[in-house]
């Protein structure tokens, strides 16, 4: 269960601070626990593989700490991990000798689950459950914008640098994954009949 408190970008901000001007721990811990999850699931669309997912994220995570001192030089944090997590999966998928050309359509996303108490008194266990199979059953690339977009909080300018695509093929897939899933819960949803 993802239990990560959602960071504001002031939180961020102020997080970037501690780490950089007095070497504060702590502050570097909750900026790992808070990205390493999201990174992992990313890394893994990319690598296919949770342990070199983790490695990768690892290795990303551990850079910041030991160029600490340089983390105020960064102006989008979030961005520069995500940025970072990319280009390292794509170092290793290259030494891994797989294949140096990625397409959307072959990355495997997994998504976080929701914070547990907001699923158990907002909707039930099944429809939580055709929901996620609706996102399951989404095309790749509209699942992977989907997740960025919904599950990681990523601008659409974000996503768009990340994945190398236009704003509006983000809007178009993202507007087709939410039809989608609408589509799912609207036959799911039995209403009861007037006599």
């Amino acid at each position: 269960m993802d239990k990560r408190r959602i960071i504001s970008p002031n939180d961020l901000l102020e997080i970037q601070q501690s780490i950089a001007d007095y070497e504060d721990a702590a502050a570097y811990k909750k900026l790992f626990f808070h990205f390493f999850l999201p990174l992992k699931s990313f890394s893994f669309s990319i690598l296919k593989s949770k342990e070199i997912a983790e490695e990768v994220v690892s290795d990303v995570l551990i850079e910041i700490w030991s160029k600490r001192r340089q983390l105020m030089e960064i102006e989008n944090l979030k961005m520069y991990l995500y940025i970072s997590v990319r280009n390292a999966s794509l170092r290793r998928l290259q030494q891994l000798q797989k294949t140096t050309m990625l397409s959307l359509e072959d990355l495997e996303v997994e998504f976080a689950s929701a914070d547990p108490n907001a699923e158990t008194y907002l909707i039930t266990n099944e429809l939580a459950q055709k929901i996620d199979s609706a996102i399951e059953s989404l095309p790749q690339q509209c699942k992977i914008i989907f997740k960025l977009a919904k599950q990681d909080n990523l601008k659409y300018k974000e996503i768009a640098q990340l994945l190398n695509i236009s704003v509006k093929t983000i809007d178009n897939q993202l507007s087709t994954a939410l039809k989608k899933i609408a589509a799912v819960l609207n036959t799911s949803v039995k209403r009861p009949s007037s006599n």
